[in-house]
């Protein structure tokens, strides 16, 4: 599940990521001091969750809410417990959490998103069970899409979401390189780069700071090179 934290305190939204990332299916793809800025953000890019703070100063979360035209589950937050009430006359809304948060009230709030949800979200990556070693699963706008890791040159992370490069076409999906690093055999996948992930076996030649894939020059980071040079075959 994608996610944005909307809260005009640096400090909330910090608390708010760390809670974030205790859960293994969400995804912060962006943090806004204001709801105008969360705003633009969902003319751009499709997401699921808001977690959104109701007193900010000019444009409120209700203001927020009134707003938006995107199919999103909203988790409202803030300091007194005075708009529960109101707040459920919103349909975005799934649950209402009072500062400070626990992790065990949050984790409630989670998984009533998983409920509505559902089974299928688009930020996710998976690959359904049974399954092939040789193929991974993308969802991508409701469908599973299949990608053979043989087919795979590299995967790039591009902002909030990340560019599959295959030696057919480019696939984007809404993850992080960490979340499809899991998913990807160690034998044949390295993460050569803060950016890249590359298929070993795709590799044309190897320089001193950088690898060739196709016609495309990877950057190598000097920490990641001695773990490369140890997968290689090296003759």
């Amino acid at each position: 599940m994608t996610c944005i934290l909307v809260d005009d305190q640096a400090s909330a939204r910090a608390i708010i990521r760390r809670l974030c990332d205790s859960e293994a299916d969400l995804e912060v793809i962006g943090e806004f001091e204001n709801a105008i800025e969360a705003l633009r953000c969902l003319n751009k890019e499709t997401v699921d969750v808001a977690f959104l703070d109701i007193h900010m100063p000019g444009f409120t979360g209700f203001d927020f809410m009134e707003t938006i035209r995107h199919p999103l589950k909203v988790v409202l937050i803030t300091s007194d417990d005075q708009f529960a009430l109101e707040s459920y006359g919103y349909a975005p809304v799934v649950d209402y959490l009072v500062k400070p948060i626990s992790p065990e009230r949050f984790a409630k709030a989670v998984e009533k998103i998983r409920q509505q949800l559902g089974p299928f979200r688009k930020s996710d990556v998976s690959i359904p069970e049974p399954r092939s070693e040789q193929d991974l699963f993308v969802n991508i706008d409701r469908r599973l899409v299949k990608i053979s890791l043989n087919h795979i040159l590299f995967i790039e992370a591009k902002g909030d979401y990340i560019l599959v490069k295959t030696d057919q076409k480019d696939i984007r999906v809404h993850t992080t390189l960490k979340s499809i690093l899991e998913k990807l055999p160690e034998d044949q996948f390295l993460k050569i780069h803060r950016s890249f992930i590359i298929n070993i076996h795709s590799i044309v030649d190897i320089e001193d700071n950088s690898v060739l894939i196709g016609k495309n020059v990877i950057p190598i980071s000097r920490a990641n090179r001695p773990e490369l040079l140890k997968r290689i075959n090296l003759l």
